[in-house]
């Protein structure tokens, strides 16, 4: 099965981490990063969308960050 996620955090190192942290778990990026501007925190946000492919049947509960 096929996993997805969608990494968010702050515009920091913060955020890289997150998404490096991912890819060394087996995560593969999937399509580009996109950035907003979160007027209520006056700060830039970041995405990222991330895919694994898995052996099992996908289930609500799952906890995809420990995939």
């Amino acid at each position: 099965m096929k996993l997805y996620r969608l990494l968010t955090d702050d515009d920091t190192s913060a955020f890289c981490h997150k998404v490096s942290l991912a890819l060394s778990r087996g995560w593969a990026l999937h399509g580009a990063p996109s950035y907003a501007f979160d007027a209520a925190k006056g700060v830039m946000r970041c995405a990222q969308a991330v895919t694994k492919e898995v052996p099992g049947e996908y289930h609500p509960d799952l906890k995809l960050g420990e995939q």
